[in-house]
């Protein structure tokens, strides 16, 4: 039960898609929301409850896997692989009511891949190749090629940096 476009872009019926920034060859699959201003590249996979708010960013040939939360300020670039649940936050004192004049940014570089469970605390940069382990809890920036995991998230020994 999908909805197919004329420019290959899979959209199913139950999800609420608002952005037409939307590369050829993505599938976006049940229980989404995509916000207006989110930007989504060509052969995206987006799996079902996901959220992705207004400004996001998602490269080519990217995964981002069931029940991830996508918010403002996020860049995924081109072959990132989300896992499941992964958690991305754009603000460090969040308050009911009370938002920031702007949200901190966070950059996931090409190919870096983040295990399911994940948090990413806002404002970072995971580098280009980076690995995430699943749960790890990430509180500072990844270097390119590292792996990183455990809360809060440490490079393990022997890993580029």
């Amino acid at each position: 039960m999908v909805h197919k476009e004329e420019d290959g872009v899979f959209i199913h019926p139950l999800s609420d898609v608002h952005t037409a920034q939307i590369g050829s060859g993505t599938r976006i699959w049940q229980f989404c929301v995509v916000l207006e201003g989110a930007s989504i590249g060509r052969n995206v996979n987006i799996c079902s409850h996901c959220f992705i708010e207004n400004d996001v960013s998602i490269g080519d040939d990217v995964t981002v896997k069931n029940g991830v939360r996508l918010y403002d300020g996020l860049t995924l670039e081109d072959r990132v692989f989300v896992g499941p649940n992964v958690t991305f936050t754009n603000d460090k004192t969040p308050r009911s009511k009370e938002y920031p004049e702007a949200f901190l940014k966070t950059r996931v570089g090409v190919g870096a891949s983040i295990g399911g469970g994940a948090t990413i605390l806002p404002g970072l940069t995971i580098g280009a190749g980076a690995m995430i382990g699943a749960g790890a809890v990430v509180t500072k920036n990844v270097p390119a090629g590292a792996v990183v995991t455990g809360n809060p998230a440490r490079q393990r020994p022997g890993t580029r940096a």
